[in-house]
C-alpha cells in the first residue's frame, strides 16, 4: 500500500481524492480474527440427556419439618411453618429450637446420625420467586439442617411408583 504525504511535482496544491485505507484494512482484520475464535464458543452446545423422573412417595417422619413458601402479589416471600406464618427470623429461631429438641430427645449429639436426623422439605407455589425458596434453603442450613428436600406434585395422570 502506498500513502501520499503531500503535493506532487507540481506545486499545484489539489485536494486528495484517495482515502487511505491502511488502518480500516487492519481493523477489519483484527475484528474479523476476534469473531472467528469468539463464534464457536458462544454457539458451543453440549448434548444432555436428562434424567426420567419417577414420582415416589415421601415418607414423612414425624420429626420432619413442613415449609411452605409461596410470594404475595406484593412481590413479598410468604413462609409458614406447618400453618404458621413466620418471617427469616422466627423461622431460624424456630429451626435452631426443632434441632435442639430433636438432639435432646435422641440423648445428646453423640446419638444423632445422618438417619435420625430431621429433615426439611420444603413445598413451594409454581409462582414462588427463586429467591424466596432459596431464602428458605439458606436459613434451615444456617440452623443445621443437613438435608434440605422438595416436595412435588406429580403430573396428573402420573403413577406413583413405589419400591420396597
Amino acid at each position: 500500500m502506498s500513502m501520499s504525504v503531500g503535493p506532487g511535482d507540481g506545486d499545484e496544491e489539489t485536494p486528495m481524492s484517495e482515502i487511505n485505507t491502511t488502518p480500516l484494512v487492519d481493523v477489519m482484520l483484527v475484528l474479523l480474527i476476534i469473531f472467528l475464535i469468539t463464534i464457536p464458543v458462544v454457539i458451543q452446545a453440549v448434548e444432555v440427556t436428562l434424567p426420567k423422573v419417577q414420582f415416589e412417595p415421601t415418607q414423612t417422619k414425624p420429626e420432619n419439618v413442613l415449609l411452605s413458601v409461596r410470594g404475595n402479589s406484593r412481590g413479598e416471600c410468604e413462609i409458614y411453618w406447618q400453618l404458621k406464618r413466620v418471617n427469616s427470623a422466627q423461622l431460624l429461631d424456630l429451626a435452631v429450637k426443632k434441632l435442639e429438641d430433636e438432639i435432646k430427645r435422641q440423648g445428646g449429639a453423640q446419638n444423632v446420625t445422618q438417619e435420625t436426623m430431621p429433615e426439611a422439605h420444603i413445598r413451594g407455589d409454581v409462582d414462588t420467586p427463586y429467591r424466596c425458596i432459596g431464602g428458605a434453603i439458606f436459613t434451615m442450613q444456617r440452623a443445621g439442617f443437613a438435608r434440605v428436600g422438595f416436595i412435588s406434585e406429580p403430573p396428573p395422570g402420573s403413577v406413583a411408583v413405589q419400591r420396597l
